[in-house]
């Protein structure tokens, strides 16, 4: 195992288990804020995973977003922040009763949570596999008179589209270039 994988897999593994501590102690936070407040059985229970969860699902699909090298959607954002905004605001509610340090001793595994869940994010989304090598221009067809400066271009087309993430097409490399289909 190289030393960079030993650090990943290592990092991942407190961060993980931070997340887990965090999680619990949150869990338990809005459990017992929501069971005060009048949410007893099942719906006790489920409101604090759905908080949490919340936050895992709207990374999970931005960290989909990022490895497929496409901007994550804005629902997946505002739900993160929604997510953040609650179970932090779940947590400060729980511990107000006891002051500010109540407060902000009780929103610590929110942000331990939140912090831990993201950082976990970070090290998938660097963990990608390299983008595959852009192929080079293709020999002109039979026929075709080679001209290398229009060869060169169209591959610069073909690369741009690439990079943006879209499937090139044979229209926008006619389109750009000013040039009939055979020689696209």
């Amino acid at each position: 195992m190289s030393g960079d994988r030993a650090i990943r897999v290592a990092t991942g593994a407190v961060v993980v288990a931070v997340a887990a501590f965090a999680a619990i102690v949150s869990y338990s936070h809005i459990y017992d804020l929501a069971h005060a407040h009048g949410q007893s059985g099942a719906a006790g229970r489920l409101l604090p995973l759905s908080v949490d969860g919340l936050i895992v699902a709207a990374s999970l699909v931005m960290l989909h977003e990022a490895r497929n090298a496409r901007q994550p959607p804005v629902l997946a954002r505002v739900m993160l922040g929604l997510g953040v905004a609650a179970t932090i605001a779940a947590n400060v509610a729980y511990g107000a009763s006891y002051g500010g340090t109540g407060a902000v001793i009780s929103a610590w595994p929110a942000v331990a949570f939140i912090g831990s869940a993201e950082l976990l994010m970070v090290i998938i989304r660097r963990t990608q596999p390299a983008p595959a090598p852009v192929p080079g221009p293709a020999p002109a067809p039979s026929g075709v008179p080679d001209t290398g400066a229009l060869r060169v271009r169209a591959a610069d087309v073909f690369a741009a589209d690439l990079a943006a993430g879209h499937s090139p097409s044979i229209r926008a490399i006619r389109a750009h270039l000013h040039v009939g289909q055979p020689r696209a």
